[in-house]
C-alpha cells in the first residue's frame, strides 16, 4: 500500500505527513511538494532517510502530478490556495490520480460544501465543485469538511488587532462557531488517508461553540493588554482591512499584506460566524480518532508569541 501526501511543504498537509511517518514504513509514503526549497534541509533529509519519496508537484501542472502519483494507493489531496481559480487545480489532480490507479481520495473541503445556504460564503463554490466532481467520476472518496481554523484568530485576527491599537474589529458579532485546531485536522486527515474513514463526508469541528469576542477576551486576559472588541458592518470591515494593507479580493498585490488571505475572505467568514452557519456539532473528529478535538482554552497558550513577540506578518510566525 502506497500513501501520497499533497501539498507536504505547508502547514495542514505537513503535519498529515508527520503522522503518517509515524504510521507507516517510509517507503510507503509519497510526500508531494509546491516548491521542494520550501521544506528545511534538515526535514527533508529526515523524510529521505526515512525511504520517503519526497518529489515537486503543482497543480497546474498534471504532468508533474502524473509522476508523482505513480504507484499510488491512496491520496491526501489539500485543497488548492487559488480561490477562483483552484476547481481545474483539484480536477487536474483529481484525474491525474485517476489515471494513475489511484483507489482512495481524501479532499479537505469546508463545512456546508453542498448545502446551498452556504453558497454565498466565499470559499465554498470552490469545494462545492470539487465535491461534485469526485462524485460524478465515480472514484471512491471521502471530504472532510473542516471548520475554520482557531488558530487563524489566535494569531492573524490577534496580530491584526495589536496592529490596530489592540481594537478587534469584525462581522462577527456575537455569533458562535465550532473553529477546529489545525493538528486535530491533521489527525481526522491522517486516519482518513490510512482507511478509517468509512463514510464520505465528516464535518471536521471543534467540541466547544465559541465566539470571536470569547478569543478576544482570553488573550487580553493572557496578555494583560485590554483588547477591544468592535462589531462593524462588511463596509466599515472592509475599510479596516484595507488599511492594513489587506487586499479586497485573490488578485489584489500580496507584496506588502500582513496576511495571506483577502478582505473577501475574511469579510464573509466572521458574518458566517454571526450568522451561525459555522456553529456546526460533529463528533467526527473522535469517531476517525479516537479523541475529542482540543478546546480553545487548551491550546491559545501556543500562540501568547504573536504579542509577545510583537509579530507584524503572517511569514514571520510559527
Amino acid at each position: 500500500m502506497r500513501y501520497i501526501v499533497t501539498g507536504a511543504d505547508g502547514k495542514l498537509a505537513g503535519r498529515v505527513a508527520e503522522l503518517m511517518l509515524k504510521e507507516v514504513s517510509g517507503d510507503q509514503l509519497t510526500f508531494t511538494c509546491y516548491k521542494m526549497e520550501r521544506v528545511p534541509k534538515d526535514k527533508l533529509k529526515r523524510w529521505e532517510d526515512a525511504g520517503v519519496r519526497v518529489v515537486e508537484a503543482n497543480y497546474n501542472d498534471k504532468e508533474s502530478m502524473l509522476k508523482a502519483f505513480k504507484g499510488g494507493d491512496r491520496l491526501y489531496l489539500i485543497s488548492g490556495l487559488d480561490v477562483g481559480k483552484r476547481v481545474q487545480q483539484h480536477r487536474n489532480a483529481i484525474d491525474a490520480a485517476i489515471e494513475m490507479g489511484v483507489k482512495h481520495i481524501t479532499y479537505t473541503s469546508f463545512v456546508g460544501a453542498r448545502n446551498p445556504a452556504y453558497k454565498h460564503i466565499f470559499v465554498t463554490p470552490d469545494h462545492t465543485a470539487t465535491e461534485e466532481y469526485l462524485e460524478s467520476t465515480g472514484i471512491d472518496y471521502t471530504a472532510l469538511r473542516n471548520n475554520l481554523y482557531m488558530e487563524t484568530f489566535m494569531t492573524m485576527r490577534a496580530m491584526l488587532a495589536c496592529m490596530s491599537n489592540n481594537r478587534w474589529v469584525t462581522t462577527a458579532g456575537e455569533g458562535k462557531a465550532t473553529l477546529v485546531y489545525k493538528n486535530d485536522c491533521a489527525k481526522a486527515g491522517a486516519a482518513s488517508l490510512l482507511g478509517k474513514s468509512t463514510r464520505k463526508v465528516y464535518n471536521i469541528v471543534g467540541s466547544e461553540s465559541v465566539s470571536i469576542r470569547q478569543i478576544a477576551e482570553m488573550i487580553s486576559k493572557r496578555s494583560g493588554q485590554k483588547i477591544e472588541y468592535v462589531p462593524a458592518t462588511p463596509e466599515q470591515y472592509y475599510d479596516y482591512l484595507e488599511a492594513l494593507g489587506i487586499p479586497h479580493d485573490m488578485s489584489g498585490d500580496f507584496s506588502k499584506s500582513p496576511a495571506p488571505f483577502s478582505a473577501n475572505d475574511v469579510v464573509d467568514n466572521d458574518k458566517s460566524v454571526a450568522d451561525g452557519l459555522l456553529d456546526v456539532k460533529s463528533n467526527d473528529i473522535e469517531e476517525l480518532t479516537g479523541d475529542k478535538p482540543k478546546t480553545p482554552e487548551e491550546v491559545i497558550g501556543e500562540f501568547d508569541y504573536i504579542w509577545k513577540d510583537h509579530i507584524t506578518n503572517w511569514r514571520q510566525m510559527k
